[in-house]
């Protein structure tokens, strides 16, 4: 078997800490001998949410997905692949007994990102935010060995809603009407904010159960302060991204580490 090098994980953590500060600091509330683990599947989750930002043509954005699902795919064959991440979640999915199939689905959902073509539907939306945003929270409540809770779907539901309307695109919003409004989309914009807002309040409830594992919710804490400043301005994507100040940010993480991780 082909062992991965502390160095690999040491980049993983860096490149965290680089691209995603949130998550990285959420994963200081972990075990230490969990963080590791942590670094690598939030890692693999930031380097793919970012290869949009990082492509000039929606091809090399599928060039990259590609690469992923067959390093993904070879997992099992005990393949070197030259690559820190890749080589770091390899040994993370097979100690964590991770389904790779999750992993394939998130690669796939972020297709879409790379197109202008519009989500078709609510469901369809709620699929996406499922494999990009509530499949990692999952991960990591089975690494955390977190019981098994409802907690962990509403928060990522909560999280991949609230992510998709600070994105301000507004192919996010499902309309049916292909000659929509400002209007319609405001209205449907408001729809998106209270069901995100429901299943943060769901995943709020069911986590006062858990008896374990809470520290993986802790991505998911920040979403009522993006929440609030959505619901304070209206549609408008000409007034740039939401922005919450790094230390408003650090305090939700602490006062939900000490609370239920929400």
């Amino acid at each position: 078997m082909i062992a991965t090098t502390p160095d690999h994980f040491d980049h993983c953590e860096a490149n965290l800490r680089k691209q995603d500060r949130d998550l990285w600091l959420a994963c200081l509330f972990a075990p230490a001998t969990k963080r590791r683990d942590l670094h690598a599947i939030y890692a693999f989750v930031s380097e793919i949410r970012d290869i949009r930002a990082k492509v000039s043509q929606a091809l090399l954005g599928e060039m990259r997905l590609r690469w992923w699902s067959d390093t993904l795919e070879s997992i099992k064959l005990d393949v070197a692949h030259a690559h820190p991440v890749a080589d770091a979640l390899r040994d993370v999915m097979r100690r964590n007994v991770l389904p790779r199939e999750e992993f394939l689905r998130l690669l796939e959902a972020h297709i879409f990102d790379l197109y202008d073509d519009p989500m078709p539907t609510r469901a369809a939306l709620e699929a996406y935010c499922r494999s990009t945003s509530v499949a990692p929270l999952e991960w990591a409540a089975k690494i955390l060995e977190a019981s098994p809770s409802n907690a962990f779907h509403d928060a990522g539901l909560a999280l991949g809603l609230t992510r998709t309307l600070c994105s301000l695109d507004q192919k996010f919003i499902p309309l049916e009407d292909l000659t929509a409004s400002l209007q319609d989309y405001s209205k449907a914009r408001s729809q998106l904010i209270n069901l995100a807002r429901d299943y943060y309040q769901s995943a709020y409830r069911a986590a006062r159960q858990l008896k374990s594992g809470r520290e993986a919710l802790l991505p998911a804490s920040v979403t009522p302060l993006f929440l609030e400043q959505l619901g304070q301005r209206d549609y408008d994507p000409s007034l740039g991204p939401i922005t919450i100040s790094p230390l408003r940010r650090q305090w939700r993480l602490w006062r939900a580490s000490r609370n239920y991780g929400l």
